[in-house]
């Protein structure tokens, strides 16, 4: 039989309702759960396994599920647009991160990327230029991961433009404007073979980047598009949702190669 893993204070918990609307919430005792349908008591989930089904105070139906990573990173608290889950799985095979990857991010925004890094095994060394930005990554990474992953993640206010501290890297992964800046630093930072990613908006940034580590001892450098559309299904009406999440960014990949190569 599986163990059990109930509800503790503190975790966050996934409400939604039967028009299938999702709520986030961080339970604490004592506390409730409020909206336009009534109210929810913390206590009634702290304690019980996910799974169940609670009401509030005017009967409202919510079922309670731990948050996937996706789920969080659409939900959290954010200082910047944050990378959509579509694309953070293709970042995580493209840079092929692996549990004990050695990677420098660049650009943390809101953290959504740095969880997908750290819940992958990497260590991650984060440079973020706002102080608010870099305190909201951490509290968002913190309250998904746990405060133990912080042995993991290491976040430092500072301009990725001037230089990359750590030598031997096996990753460098961007989401920056101007990464093209980084290229230089990136080819030092890394060791061979390692790679380097980059998630950018325009074309314009995209052509900058290739011609960046074309000449910087750069290969196999491939750019991508990744589109999602669901498809609703309802008995035997099967067709295309009418939308779709389209272009949200290019990703692009490129290896160090070895000196004199």
């Amino acid at each position: 039989m599986a163990p059990r893993r109930p509800f503790e204070v503190g975790e966050r918990v996934l409400l939604f309702d039967s028009k299938g609307r999702r709520y986030l919430v961080s339970l604490a005792a004592g506390a409730e759960f409020h909206t336009h349908a009534g109210f929810v008591a913390h206590d009634d989930l702290i304690g019980r396994d996910e799974g169940l089904t609670v009401h509030s105070n005017r009967g409202s139906r919510y079922i309670a599920v731990r948050p996937t990573l996706a789920e969080v990173v659409l939900k959290m608290p954010r200082g910047a647009q944050v990378i959509y889950p579509k694309d953070l799985g293709p970042i995580l095979m493209l840079a092929d991160i692996f549990p004990g990857a050695r990677v420098l991010e660049s650009g943390l925004g809101s953290g959504a990327l740095s969880m997908a890094l750290l819940r992958a095994g990497a260590d991650v060394t984060g440079y973020e230029l706002r102080q608010d930005f870099a305190d909201r990554a951490a509290a968002n990474v913190t309250g998904f991961l746990g405060a133990a992953v912080m042995e993991r993640y290491h976040v430092e206010v500072r301009d990725v433009y001037e230089g990359i501290g750590p030598e031997g890297l096996d990753r460098v992964v961007l989401d920056l404007p101007e990464p093209w800046r980084v290229v230089g630093h990136a080819a030092t930072a890394l060791r061979p073979g390692g790679i380097l990613v980059s998630y950018l908006p325009t074309v314009p940034q995209v052509t900058a980047l290739r011609e960046a580590l074309n000449g910087a001892g750069f290969a196999l450098a491939e750019t991508i598009e990744v589109m999602q559309r669901g498809w609703h299904i309802d008995g035997q009406s099967v067709r295309p949702d009418h939308r779709m999440v389209g272009h949200t960014g290019f990703l692009t990949s490129a290896r160090l190669l070895s000196v004199g190569s």
